[in-house]
């Protein structure tokens, strides 16, 4: 089966820490293709914007007034702001005094120079100079770690490009090639640590926008296996649909049914090798294609339901990042892969089936799929690993859609300092979260009669369906400290914006990695 490199799947771009002494700066110009300075908005008390590290040098190297370019731009110096100058070369015998300079001159606004905004001058860097070779700056030097990191990431980011299988190349210009950061060489582990990042998000935006006639559940799984083998002290096992019928995770089975490929339970396990070592179990919803089942979706609804499996390439991102940093934790990831489509053996509104431990789940609409392999695979985890904590990551509502819109994903938990650290690691990482409430009087509306629960609320009076999702999933944390993140706005982008592109946004790969990060 076609292969993540096949895809197009390829390394981001080049950056180098280099020192800003005169030498080092007048060596890497003298090679470069674009020069990038910043700007920030004015000094209380002071009229036009204020030069940041390296824009008065590079005004006198041009003997260009950068004042004069910023007004005539309207540049305020509020991120993202830019002007690009393309310097023209002289006739010979004819000498402008940049002979032997960049000849592309981006001046970028970069705000208050916190994480959000250089993240933001991060993707305006990549953008401006675009199909170039080797862009030099000191914009890095602005601020400490974090902001440097959000710096890069936006530059990494916007490098993004998606799969593609075709014999013309693909349209638009790649991002430049390298990127030196002059002021930067004490930063050289903090570059290492935003590449982990940014390429875990890269990898969980592909996966989802790879095409579901190339991705079902198989696909995914030997996706998992090829990117486990490549990373230290990492493991991949794949689970069939005989395994998965011998354990009982009826839930799972139910989902796949319908479909030609059958369903797969994936582990993919970072074990640091160290005594004592606290154990994070990660799940995420894994559909590769959703169409709603028997309860089909309208088409409008479906065309984008190649990303249903967003939260399980997030997670087996989020793993594989955490070895590639050494972190101290044991981290396993479960990715509950499935195809919910319309065959013969679709399961049914109405049907009851059993999930791993023994709960029986009465199903009013099979196009409430995610929480059923999430029970499966909650349940099972939770029980083979004894995890100290539990997170699970899904598409999982339009409901949230509702209530959050695209920039953040609904947060439910079960234990405030988990809550309060994954809060903290989105506002780091820019992949935000709102904590909802798992409100208790609408847990009734999940009774069942049949049953011991009903996947879905019953009680046409209680709208929060996030809400009782999230209810549902409880159950099968049981009392392992948990949280369910709902990712069906933030894991989609109906328009690029910034670092984001339109279409799969890898939401929660690095949120979860700075979470692990962060874990004491």
């Amino acid at each position: 089966m076609t292969a993540l490199s096949e895809l197009g799947l390829t390394e981001l771009p080049e950056v180098l820490a280099a020192d800003d002494s005169p030498e080092a700066a007048d060596r890497w110009l003298t090679t470069a293709d674009a020069l990038v300075v910043a700007v920030a908005p004015p000094v209380s008390g002071e009229e036009g914007v204020d030069p940041r590290p390296g824009t008065a040098d590079a005004a006198a190297r041009y003997g260009i007034d950068l004042a004069d370019l910023v007004a005539r731009h309207d540049l305020t110096g509020a991120a993202g702001e830019s002007a690009v100058l393309d310097l023209p070369r002289p006739l010979p015998g004819r000498s402008f005094g940049w002979e032997g300079l960049p000849s592309r001159l981006v001046v970028v606004g970069v705000g208050d120079a916190g994480p959000d905004a250089m993240r933001t001058v991060g993707s305006v860097l990549c953008r401006t100079t675009a199909g170039l070779g080797t862009v030099v700056t000191a914009v890095g030097a602005l601020a400490g770690s974090a902001a440097l990191a959000a710096l890069l990431e936006g530059f990494w980011l916007t490098a993004y490009r998606g799969p593609r299988r075709a014999a013309s190349p693909r349209p638009g210009k790649p991002a430049a090639e390298r990127l030196v950061l002059l002021g930067n060489t004490e930063d050289a582990g903090v570059v290492a640590a935003a590449r982990v990042a940014a390429t875990a998000t890269v990898r969980a935006r592909f996966l989802a926008a790879t095409p579901s006639n190339v991705k079902n559940p198989q696909w995914l799984a030997e996706r998992a296996v090829e990117l486990a083998s490549t990373t230290p002290r990492v493991t991949a096992v794949v689970h069939d649909e005989a395994w998965i019928r011998a354990q009982g995770m009826g839930a799972l089975l139910a989902v796949g049914s319908g479909s030609a490929t059958p369903p797969r339970l994936v582990t993919v396990t970072y074990d640091p090798g160290t005594r004592g070592a606290r154990t994070v179990a990660l799940v995420g919803k894994g559909i590769t294609f959703d169409t709603g089942g028997i309860s089909i979706k309208p088409r409008e609804s479906m065309v984008g339901m190649k990303t249903d499996m967003a939260g399980a390439a997030a997670v087996l991102a989020a793993v594989l990042a955490a070895a590639e940093l050494g972190l101290p934790h044991r981290v396993v990831g479960v990715l509950a892969l499935a195809e919910n489509a319309v065959g013969a053996g679709s399961y049914r509104p109405g049907d009851v089936v059993r999930a791993y431990d023994g709960t029986s789940i009465e199903v009013s609409n099979t196009d409430a799929e995610g929480r059923m392999v999430l029970a499966d695979a909650m349940a099972w985890v939770r029980q083979t690993a004894r995890p100290d904590v539990l997170v699970d990551v899904a598409t999982l509502t339009g409901a949230v859609t509702l209530g959050l819109g695209r920039t953040h994903a609904g947060l439910y938990a079960t234990d405030d300092t988990l809550a309060a650290a994954l809060t903290s690691a989105g506002e780091v990482s820019g992949e935000r979260v709102w904590r909802l409430p798992l409100v208790e009087s609408y847990r009734a509306s999940l009774d069942s009669s049949v049953a011991d629960i009903s996947h879905q609320s019953r009680d046409p009076h209680i709208m929060g369906g996030s809400i009782t999702a999230a209810l549902f999933l409880q159950r099968f944390a049981g009392d392992t400290p948990w949280a369910h993140l709902d990712i069906a706005g933030a894991g989609r982008a109906t328009k690029a914006r910034h670092e984001i592109p339109e279409g799969p946004t890898g939401y929660g790969a690095r949120l979860l990695l700075r979470w692990l990060t962060d874990l004491a």
